[in-house]
């Protein structure tokens, strides 16, 4: 384990020179092969937040060890320990979450943000992401691209500029008001209803080119392998209200990338079985309806770039905000 890296000498000088105070709430579980990195990336940064809490959510590795080497220099940073618990879902990833919103209770702070404990980033990563909310008053949620190695959000996914991953989704206060937070959902999606729900109703959602952090842990793989996460995102994509046409699409188009076939058929299984046996969607009918039709504009601008045999610019296929203002 690397030396714990000292910012309690920056933090003032570094707070001044922001215009929007920040908090950040990192729940993990077992992220010991990670969380360092994520640390240092944090200490390193040009803006510190008012306070960063790190929720160890019944962590049975060494998680909480590597914290608190750092907790002595970096006041701001806070550790909460929670039980031990045997299952790992993504509705306890909400109540470590709000575990750690009590933290920053009485602070007052203008943007809250979840950051993975498997991610990195350049010094400037926080900076850059308040100075987009401070250029647009309607900015609900912002964040970045991210690449793991084999993958790019910004080149392998059509989810588009407007969906703000979850590994790094920051709020103006506001909006996270408004929407409610973060809902439990054991098998997942809270990210993205977060993220869908601020759109329709009316604030703008961003994820920035400018910028981009690595994953270090392959998207859904955490404690399963991909073949097994793949079918897991087909069911999420079903219980999240997606399209059975855009989901065609998709397998289609996952079928045509490294292991071929294997991973396309995987998520198409994972639909068909979630439609089969009617797994309860935690999704409003009005949410589901602007999912759709969203999905279905990103389609009708693909099918229009193929037609004319331009280049599909998958990050750019979304509606733009204003277009998504027609949708509603």
């Amino acid at each position: 384990m690397s030396q714990p890296t000292s910012s309690t000498t920056l933090q003032g000088e570094l707070m001044s020179n922001s215009s929007i105070p920040y908090v950040l709430i990192t729940p993990a579980r077992n992220e010991s092969s990670f969380i360092e990195k994520t640390i240092q990336s944090m200490i390193r940064q040009t803006c510190l937040p008012l306070k960063w809490v790190i929720v160890n959510d019944g962590s049975t590795d060494s998680t909480s060890e590597i914290v608190r080497p750092y907790l002595a220099d970096n006041p701001w940073i806070d550790l909460v320990d929670l039980p031990v618990r045997k299952e790992r879902n993504f509705a306890a990833k909400v109540h470590a979450f709000n575990a750690g919103q009590e933290r920053v209770k009485g602070l007052d702070y203008e943007v809250i943000g979840n950051l993975d404990a498997d991610i990195s980033f350049d010094p400037d990563h926080f900076e850059f992401l308040l100075q987009q909310f401070c250029l647009d008053s309607k900015l609900g949620v912002a964040g970045t691209i991210f690449h793991e190695v084999g993958y790019s959000s910004e080149t392998d996914s059509f989810e588009g500029q407007n969906h703000v991953s979850g590994q790094c989704q920051i709020f103006r206060r506001q909006c996270w008001e408004e929407i409610g937070g973060y809902r439990p959902n054991k098998a997942g999606g809270i990210d993205w209803m977060a993220v869908t729900t601020a759109r329709m109703m009316g604030w703008k959602t961003r994820s920035f080119r400018e910028k981009a952090f690595f994953h270090h842990r392959s998207l859904g793989t955490a404690e399963r392998g991909r073949i097994a996460s793949s079918f897991s995102y087909g069911e999420k994509d079903y219980y999240l209200g997606g399209h059975p046409v855009w989901e065609i699409c998709r397998m289609g188009y996952r079928m045509t990338k490294r292991p071929y076939l294997i991973e396309g058929l995987a998520l198409g299984s994972g639909y068909v079985y979630a439609f089969i046996t009617r797994e309860k969607r935690p999704v409003s009918r009005e949410l589901m309806k602007f999912h759709r039709k969203e999905q279905m504009q990103k389609l009708k601008t693909i099918l229009k770039s193929l037609i004319k045999s331009r280049t599909v610019d998958s990050f750019e296929v979304t509606p733009s905000n204003h277009a998504n203002e027609k949708l509603r």
